[in-house]
């Protein structure tokens, strides 16, 4: 899975965003913090969601559950907008 080609990511001033372009079905802007950003920048090429859990644990300090959990409810949030290719 990975983000559309349809979706541009985007930081400004620690603040992560999700820009739709003409060819996205959402039409709105989606901004989260820096751990949403790594999420999404992770899901620049295509990964699985274990591999996404695995480089997370790499760069923050947090149990294995807390940051799956994190993890898959963006993952589920970016599915409901249409943002990710399977």
């Amino acid at each position: 899975m990975k983000i559309k080609d349809s979706f541009i990511q985007y930081e400004s001033d620690g603040e992560s965003m999700l820009i739709p372009t003409s060819d996205a079905s959402f039409s709105g802007l989606v901004k989260g913090n820096p751990t949403l950003g790594v999420i999404m920048k992770l899901l620049s090429e295509d990964t699985t969601e274990d591999e996404v859990v695995d480089k997370m644990l790499e760069k923050y300090d947090a149990p294995r559950e807390v940051i799956a959990a994190d993890v898959h409810k963006a993952i589920t949030e970016l599915r409901k907008i249409g943002a990710i290719d399977d």
